[in-house]
């Protein structure tokens, strides 16, 4: 019988790794994996190609079986840190007595340090737009070409406000065979400076990943494959060639997005930590209320307008190396067995064990000399590491990815704990404390950043490392935890099932319902320019009012509107899912209301005065919205404007001279819309209004408001 599959390919640090997934049953039906070809001529894109066509022959499927394929990349992200990067012109527009001032100047970024001694070099051209002439822009364009530019960036002081004149002066060097960006492209944002500088990084790795594309472009339809080639974005969704030819700087840290993206689409974790962890190192991202966090991104120390999800990168993961000094381990990691070319002790056979001391090695020429190994007898040398620690102590478990052979790990640790006269159970432990400890920091630092309730986080552990550490933590923490299915794949599983996605951000000191509406059009028409079918598009405003800006960010999906990503759940199934999120049994849950393909629940009140927990469960079985206490009511669409200033005068509370406002949810349209970054009940009132532009005034909308202390 055949399947008809989506392909995920997530190009890592080691190994490039491809899923191909059933649409029907969401079930995997293959996996191959080989090298990162960093060094081949071809760059990654050969590791692709090649995992994209053992896929196809291993599992005997036919090219048109083949109804989406898409792939992570770390080229961006590696061009940027070894430097490997085109000099770029700048040509800055203005007009006007402010437009040439502006423009003169903060057009004008430098050399742009990447990293430590790497520099990306950019020469300078300024145009007085007023007036803007072909022959000027050409005479510009050669001048700086002639100075060393390879590439060009358009930027106009408020161009985002007028692009005609950055696309001009982008046809122009196109038409003389240069390649070009408009700042616009990049951001919407003000910020002339910021945004002219991430135009400009964007643009010295247009040529190599052009490069990059049209091999793979070729590559796949030579196999006669038909469907869409999409590529990795860095805030966790998927865009077409056409897009990511022009705006390769979104594939930035494409890989860890990948495993976020696994973990809220395969997974549907609502509110959690999770952990992606690798043999060298451990990506950690925030999801809450079923979407992932996301920042802007610094490059080299300076600010940049690339947005992309929060994701912290630690040295500590499953293969990181002990190190030793004075009889006394000071430190695990953060080089690994990968680095230093060994096999973990783990993964050995107990006889292979023999004899084993210890010995002291350099991983890399440069690195200091206290990392520890054994040596057998064999003269066979094996590394002790986090996942050594893990399966001598018990903590793996058959069947997981990190569980390998614990009494050949057992006779390892015996050698270092003999040397440091210990045991091989304190050893262990302190391996995995000194690891954890590291990544337990950066969870209590992202639980305060962003207010996450600590009663309701779960821990989520994907990547070929995780149940060498995850179950440590959370105990640890007294966290419940889960480790993911096929958690070695979760960000190839990330690829091949995420959303085309993009988004657009303006400066808005006053946002009214016009204003919102036609932010929401432009990312509703960028996301399909990104490769979604329209009809598939949703769009979800995010209101930041202390920075004043509007963020309609769009997600929609690619060639699947006869079939869903998730199965769908029924009400009780809903019911079950918010009862396991409440930690109650579902005959202590309540189905406050439901709307579309949403359910609101609650716990049945146990006493007069309890705190009323919510929990927005969808027909996916996504955990949409889960808080502690709210006030949940429904009402017609005509009534909302005059229910929701109830709602915020009810639910408003005092803390000395100071008012605090609640938090606002809007459930209709099918979707949960936050409100809660809105600090004026104006705001409110105008996000509300441009959401119920949609809506017949008899339909029915829910209201769900939060007290913030």
């Amino acid at each position: 019988m055949a399947h008809k599959v989506r392909i995920g390919i997530d190009v890592g640090g080691t190994f490039t790794k491809a899923v191909a997934i059933d649409i029907d049953s969401m079930e995997i039906i293959g996996k191959s994996n080989t090298l990162t070809t960093h060094d081949a001529p071809e760059g990654v894109a050969k590791g692709v190609i090649t995992v994209f066509k053992n896929i196809l022959d291993e599992y005997h499927l036919h090219p048109d079986d083949v109804t989406f394929i898409a792939h992570s990349t770390t080229q961006a992200t590696n061009a940027l840190l070894e430097g490997d990067v085109y000099p770029v012109g700048v040509i800055g527009l203005g007009k006007g007595f402010l437009g040439r001032i502006l423009s003169k100047h903060q057009t004008k970024v430098g050399n742009i340090e990447l990293t430590s001694g790497r520099f990306l070099n950019t020469y300078h051209a300024f145009i007085d737009s007023s007036n803007l002439k072909i022959e000027k822009v050409k005479e510009s364009i050669s001048k700086l070409v002639a100075n060393g530019a390879k590439v060009i960036v358009a930027s106009e002081a408020f161009g985002v406000d007028t692009i005609e004149n950055e696309l001009f002066v982008t046809k122009v060097a196109n038409e003389m065979g240069i390649p070009a960006t408009p700042s616009h492209e990049i951001s919407k944002l003000y910020g002339l400076t910021v945004r002219t500088r991430t135009a400009v990084i964007n643009a010295s790795i247009l040529p190599k990943m052009l490069e990059t594309a049209n091999m793979i472009e070729l590559s796949v339809r030579s196999a006669g494959i038909k469907a869409p080639i999409m590529v990795m974005r860095g805030d966790g969704g998927v865009m077409n060639l056409d897009e990511m030819r022009k705006r390769p700087i979104l594939t930035t840290l494409s890989g860890p997005a990948a495993s976020v993206a696994g973990a809220l689409m395969y997974l549907k974790v609502s509110d959690g930590i999770f952990f992606e962890v690798g043999g060298t190192s451990t990506n950690i991202g925030v999801i809450k209320n079923g979407r992932p966090m996301t920042k802007y991104v610094e490059i080299g120390g300076h600010r940049t307008y690339l947005n992309s999800l929060d994701v912290r990168v630690l040295g500590v993961a499953g293969g990181s190396m002990v190190r030793v000094r004075e009889r006394k381990i000071i430190d695990v990691g953060p080089r690994s067995a990968h680095i230093a070319g060994l096999s973990y002790s783990a993964f050995a056979l107990p006889e292979d064990i023999v004899d084993p001391e210890v010995i002291f090695i350099r991983p890399k020429m440069n690195d200091p000399s206290d990392y520890v190994a054994i040596k057998t007898v064999s003269g066979k040398i094996y590394a002790i590491t986090n996942t050594c620690a893990a399966n001598a102590i018990g903590i793996t478990k058959p069947g997981d990815y990190a569980y390998g052979n614990p009494e050949a790990a057992k006779k390892a640790i015996s050698a270092l704990a003999k040397y440091l006269n210990s045991s091989i159970e304190r050893i262990a432990e302190e391996i995995l404390t000194i690891s954890s400890n590291k990544i337990i920091k950066q969870i209590y630092a992202l639980i305060k950043e962003y207010n996450l309730e600590k009663d309701q986080v779960v821990l989520v552990g994907g990547g070929g490392g995780a149940a060498a550490l995850v179950p440590f933590i959370a105990k640890k923490l007294g966290i419940p935890y889960k480790i993911s299915e096929n958690a070695e794949v979760i960000s190839s599983i990330g690829v091949a099932l995420a959303l085309v996605r993009d988004s657009v951000e303006r400066v808005v000191p006053n946002p009214t319902p016009e204003i919102i509406e036609s932010i929401k059009r432009e990312a509703y028409y960028s996301a399909i320019r990104s490769g979604a079918e329209p009809e598939s598009v949703q769009v979800y405003i995010e209101v930041d009012a202390q920075r004043l800006r509007v963020k309609a960010i769009a997600t929609g999906s690619v060639g699947l509107r006869t079939r869903e990503l998730s199965k769908k759940v029924n009400v009780e199934e809903a019911m079950r899912i918010a009862a396991e999120s409440m930690h109650a049994s579902p005959d202590e849950v309540t189905l406050l209301e439901s709307i579309d393909n949403l359910y609101v629940f609650s716990k049945k009140r146990q006493k007069s005065g309890a705190d009323t927990p919510i929990r927005v469960v969808d027909s996916s079985g996504f955990i949409r919205l889960q808080r502690s206490k709210g006030e949940v009511v429904s009402c017609l669409s005509q009534n909302a404007i005059s229910e929701v200033k109830r709602l915020w005068e009810n639910n408003m509370a005092f803390l000395a001279d100071a008012v605090i406002y609640p938090e606002i949810y809007l459930l209709a349209g099918g979707r949960v819309s936050d409100l809660s970054g809105m600090t004026t009940f104006e705001q409110v009132e105008a996000f509300i209004k441009s959401e119920l532009t949609a809506l017949r005034p008899d339909e029915k909308i829910i209201l769900i408001a939060v007290k913030r202390i």
